[in-house]
């Protein structure tokens, strides 16, 4: 039986030498960054509701889950799902706290840190 090959697979063929895993890992970053757009994209429909806004909010989110799916052929599910969520969640906090004037308690800052030292901790355990 053959085996079908992956859909971005090309660009293994553009890199010789890259593993596959590190494609993996280099979609779920991209998805994590367009997750961040998303997330500003968000706060800020839900603050103005116009065009520009919700094209953030539409773009950034649908571009993570097609990054997030894609990265699902190089990577376990459940690693790069986890670790998505990790990134995401810490750099909503960082981003809500930084650009949109959110508690910057020293409770976040610790929290903030051990959903890092989480994802740290699963991509070097998968």
């Amino acid at each position: 039986m053959d085996e079908q090959q992956a859909t971005l697979d090309f660009i293994l063929d553009w890199f010789p030498g890259l593993p596959s895993t590190t494609l993996g890992w280099i979609l779920v970053i991209l998805a994590a960054g367009f997750e961040f757009l998303g997330v500003i994209g968000l706060k800020k429909y839900s603050e103005v509701k116009n065009a520009v806004n919700g094209f953030y909010y539409l773009l950034g989110f649908g571009g993570a889950f097609a990054l997030l799916y894609f990265s699902f052929e190089y990577l376990q599910v459940s690693i790069a799902y986890a670790v998505w969520i990790g990134i995401g969640t810490a750099g909503a906090v960082v981003i809500n706290m930084i650009f949109f004037g959110e508690s910057k308690s020293i409770g976040r800052i610790i929290s903030g840190l051990l959903i890092v030292a989480a994802v740290v901790g699963l991509i070097y355990g998968s």
